[in-house]
């Protein structure tokens, strides 16, 4: 270097470092992040904050399992995503980027990454959806309790917020074409062949064109089971397209064969059957029945797989003492049972429900939060991320 072009560095060096405590000294914060900012101590993980900012939306939204399973495991991907992108020995499942951070930065680099994607990721499913006016209230609310700037939007760059962006990004990119008619509102062609059933006069029943397919009912009034009301007129169908949705693990579908149907020689007498159950499992709903059940692990549970032909447990496997029976009457269980899957007000439909009793099951404290039982003891948040990630991607291929 030459004695001219000495000063010249000096004061190009000194100019940075004033910038620098410029910076400093005006509080400019990290990209991301709201200044002088206090977050809100809510006493779970942030993906679980987020799993519930699900599931409230899902309650206020017009109840389609499908379309919601979906939504679950997309939210769920892309919070797996963004946790493994600061994880040296993980893989993302659509987003496969990896981000060294400090050990002492990382908690904080994932959560704000987890965050930034599943507030893009729902905010964008839900904005047209039933009550995405408080949805979309109760999202941004969520970011500012946790002082994250929901303004920023960058896509670029390798700071936690812009790779939450980018990760929410290319979910929505990928998933957009997977077959569910987001676009379209999840709707497909679809007309009965049967003439809709008229709810207020049903002695003018409609002859059927085939009785093995659907027959719609035509309402006066209706509202859903959460409250929404719905248009007079026939029932509209939900998802007979989702057989064409992309699945998350499986490759070959499993072919049961036709369904019984009925007047066919060698299945009509299955079809009657089946009817014949629905109406006893109905009739077993009467409070007037004195039938007792035992719902003891003794005699309930330890099916085989895909099955429920359980005998029950010999004993306790934890304490090693048999269990008691627990005779209740079977039409009050069968009730219960009944109101709980018929999803009333404020469901989360079945999806949400087992996202639910994940969480129960997973904030009592004698789980153990360990990788099929084995190994070390997870902290919250990765068994948070990798239980949604697996309980959605299977709820996901089970709608389809």
């Amino acid at each position: 270097m030459s004695t001219c072009s000495k000063p010249v560095a000096l004061l190009l060096l000194l100019t940075l470092i004033a910038s620098g405590l410029a910076a400093c000294s005006t509080g400019q914060p990290t990209p991301g992040l709201l200044a002088d900012c206090t977050p809100d101590e809510h006493g779970h993980s942030i993906a679980r904050l987020w799993n519930e900012e699900a599931l409230d939306a899902i309650r206020r939204d017009f109840p389609a399992p499908t379309v919601h399973a979906r939504n679950l495991f997309h939210l769920s991907s892309a919070m797996y995503d963004a946790w493994t992108a600061f994880d040296d020995a993980g893989r993302g499942w659509l987003v496969q980027e990896q981000h060294q951070v400090a050990d002492q930065e990382r908690a904080a680099a994932r959560a704000q990454a987890i965050s930034f994607a599943a507030h893009r990721l729902l905010r964008h499913r839900y904005q047209d959806a039933t009550g995405a006016l408080d949805t979309i209230e109760a999202l941004d609310q969520l970011m500012a309790d946790l002082c994250y700037d929901r303004t920023y939007t960058a896509t670029s760059g390798d700071t936690p917020a812009a790779i939450g962006n980018r990760i929410a990004g290319l979910t929505i990119d990928a998933t957009r074409n997977d077959g569910s008619n987001e676009a379209s509102g999840y709707e497909a062609p679809y007309e009965s062949v049967n003439e809709p059933l008229k709810l207020a006069d049903p002695g003018t029943t409609p002859p059927l064109a085939d009785p093995n397919r659907w027959q719609p009912i035509d309402f006066d009034n209706a509202t859903s089971q959460n409250g929404i009301v719905i248009a007079a007129g026939p029932q509209r169908y939900v998802g007979p397209h989702w057989g064409n949705v992309t699945p998350f693990a499986i490759t070959a579908w499993p072919d049961p064969g036709p369904p019984p149907l009925l007047g066919d020689p060698a299945t009509d007498a299955a079809f009657k059957a089946a009817a014949v159950e629905v109406i006893r499992a109905s009739s077993q709903l009467d409070a007037r029945l004195d039938r007792r059940i035992d719902l003891s692990p003794s005699v309930r549970g330890n099916s085989s797989l895909g099955t429920d032909d359980g005998r029950g447990h010999a004993s306790n496997p934890a304490t090693g003492a048999t269990y008691e029976a627990n005779e209740v009457l079977l039409a009050d269980w069968a009730r219960v049972v009944a109101e709980y899957w018929a999803d009333g007000p404020s469901s989360e439909t079945p999806p949400g429900h087992w996202n639910k009793i994940a969480n129960e099951v997973s904030d009592h404290p004698d789980a153990a939060l360990q990788l099929g039982g084995r190994g070390d003891v997870l902290d919250r948040l990765e068994w948070d991320i990798r239980l949604y990630f697996a309980l959605n991607g299977a709820l996901h291929d089970a709608a389809i």
